[in-house]
């Protein structure tokens, strides 16, 4: 009965403790849903910008996304088109030129990932024109597909003086199954319950993986892009908020980006995420902490909450209870239905907790979500269950070597996303 009590207080303790620390999520979640997404007034000047794509084996799809920027209703003139050709073997280069814009091919066995692309194109625009010859530059992903009021709403948003601005990311495949209906919640969530409340207090918000903004300023103070970990996003937002800058979220510029459908290529992506996540708090932690206890900035704090500390509390209280869990089992085995029922209360309790966050997210953005509603309520009851698996995902990618892969895209009907 000691034991079982031990662990009944330390779960009790460890629930409590989560409730403290994410406090300020239910503040969020709450202004995320009642209040409206901030509109930004129509910019008074038209400004030069240049995508950037880091493409590696994506004929399929670079098309789509080269034909959508040129689409935009935005003055053509001011946008150019830069590709760079990472480490392909396929004929990405030939269709992207065949599209009229700037390709570079780069070949690099020993420096792979998307950060060392970016690190390349860049170098080659400072080359061709200076960094000064763009107002700043829009970063993709070849998968994607961009609302042709893109530019024009980040251009609104940029005129409010904002420096860095992450896009809304939805998604083009949402009811393919219930991976990519998990990514896509959990960037839906990221938009609404996170970066909209996030813009409404003035803390930075997070930039995570495309359809981003930068002005050549920060380009150009940073000498390119100097950003090379296993989610180089997120330790650009992290150099970023520690040197002062704050992350704009511009909620009417809307990305379409496909989703992994397959189980095994979701394992590899997102053990390459978590382990990115370690190097990032090894690297940024104490820094980031040092920054909010000395009064600079709540952004400082959001970041830590967000990159480990809702993992390292979950790994804990579940080796704990593993441990507790077979001490139990081992001194009175007749404790073991209370044991079961404690435990299966406190996963109900997550599980509730998470189909609550998915459907919120859901309903405020239902009017955006493409696809079959009826799949997409099927899979609110699935979402809990893909949060789950990052768990074991990211035990395994702390005991395994984590590099970039190419993931496989299909092309879509651009149609499907023209805004309404």
């Amino acid at each position: 009965m000691l034991w079982f009590d031990i662990l009944k207080n330390f779960n009790i303790i460890m629930s409590v403790l989560f409730l403290v620390l994410y406090f300020y999520e239910i503040v969020y979640l709450v202004v995320g849903t009642v209040m409206k997404p901030k509109k930004f007034k129509t910019a008074q000047n038209l400004r030069r910008f240049a995508f950037c794509i880091a493409a590696r084996n994506e004929e399929n799809v670079i098309s789509q996304l080269i034909d959508s920027i040129k689409e935009q209703k935005y003055p053509c003139e001011l946008i150019d088109i830069y590709v760079v050709a990472d480490n392909c073997n396929d004929n990405t280069a030939a269709v992207a030129q065949d599209r009229g814009v700037y390709v570079f091919r780069r070949q690099n066995a020993s420096r792979i990932g998307k950060g060392y692309a970016l690190t390349f194109l860049f170098d080659k625009i400072r080359d061709r024109v200076g960094f000064d010859f763009y107002d700043g530059y829009f970063i993709v992903d070849a998968d994607n597909i961009l609302d042709k009021n893109y530019v024009f709403e980040m251009n609104n948003c940029i005129d409010a003086g904002n420096r860095l601005i992450m896009c809304y990311r939805n998604s083009k495949n949402y009811t393919d199954n219930w991976l990519s209906a998990g990514y896509s919640l959990w960037f839906l969530r990221a938009s609404r319950q996170l970066n909209m409340p996030r813009q409404y207090f003035g803390v930075s918000c997070e930039i995570t993986g495309t359809g981003f903004y930068v002005c050549s300023d920060i380009i150009k103070k940073n000498g390119g892009w100097i950003h090379h970990c296993l989610i180089e996003d997120i330790e650009f937002t992290v150099e970023s908020v520690l040197s002062g800058e704050t992350v704009a979220f511009c909620y009417d510029a809307i990305v379409y980006d496909e989703q992994p459908v397959g189980f095994l290529q979701s394992v590899r992506q997102r053990k390459r995420w978590c382990r990115g996540y370690f190097q990032i708090i090894r690297k940024y932690g104490a820094r980031l902490l040092l920054n909010f206890l000395k009064g600079r900035g709540f952004s400082n704090y959001d970041l830590i909450m967000g990159i480990c500390i809702a993992f390292f509390v979950s790994l804990i209280s579940t080796a704990v209870n593993l441990c507790f869990g077979v001490i139990i089992a081992l001194t009175d085995f007749s404790l073991i239905p209370r044991l079961l029922r404690m435990v299966g209360m406190l996963l109900l309790s997550a599980y509730m907790l998470l189909f609550f966050l998915g459907v919120m997210a859901g309903a405020c953005e239902w009017e955006r979500i493409r696809g079959d509603k009826r799949r997409v309520i099927l899979y609110f009851f699935t979402f809990p269950i893909f949060i789950f698996s990052f768990l074991p995902i990211s035990v395994i990618s702390m005991f395994s070597k984590n590099k970039w892969e190419p993931v496989s895209h299909r092309p879509t009907d651009p149609s499907k996303f023209d805004r309404e």
